[in-house]
């Protein structure tokens, strides 16, 4: 036997609350959903500029400490030019006593209104790090104090902070130059 409720079905304002509820419930996991995918976004973004930020670094670093290398005892200049956003150094990497300023001679740049960290080996300025916030280059002579004369030059502390929004990454590193001579 069958009740009259059950054969009449659902009535109009049934209908109505439970859309309403179904509502609510995908509005908030919306709101859920809307939130994780911006972490995540916040998140990996600032991961690829830790390690943008990074491998800079240790470029820069890396080839700092080799500025000055002269086998044959010439007495290369290892830093040419010391400025807060721009270090030009080299090396004599074929041997011959010469620095050829188009292969031997690398500069790390930053240029005024520019978001690009290039560096120029005489080939062209090529990008190294995009949406680089900050560079700045601190130059310090053998007592540890700050000089800004190039031939003084006996470590480069190099700050950089790279990244877009909420999402950039200081970072900090100190290169020795290891032969220093001119």
């Amino acid at each position: 036997m069958t009740t009259w409720r059950a054969a009449r079905g659902y009535a109009l304002a049934d209908l109505l609350v439970a859309t309403a509820v179904i509502g609510l419930v995908m509005a908030s996991v919306l709101g859920i959903l809307r939130g994780s995918l911006g972490a995540y976004r916040w998140g990996a973004a600032r991961v690829e500029a830790q390690q943008s930020a990074r491998v800079a670094l240790e470029r820069m670093a890396k080839e700092l400490r080799e500025a000055g290398y002269d086998p044959t005892g010439a007495g290369i200049a290892a830093i040419v030019a010391a400025e807060p956003t721009r270090v030009v150094f080299q090396r004599d990497l074929d041997g011959d006593g010469l620095v050829d300023p188009t292969r031997e001679r690398v500069a790390f740049v930053l240029r005024p209104g520019e978001s690009v960290l290039r560096r120029d080996a005489g080939g062209g300025a090529q990008p190294i790090i995009n949406d680089v916030k900050r560079l700045e280059l601190t130059y310090f002579d053998g007592g540890g104090l700050a000089t800004t004369d190039p031939a003084a030059v006996a470590s480069v502390q190099i700050f950089i902070e790279a990244g877009v929004g909420s999402a950039a990454v200081p970072m900090q590193t100190e290169a020795a130059i290891r032969n220093r001579g001119g």
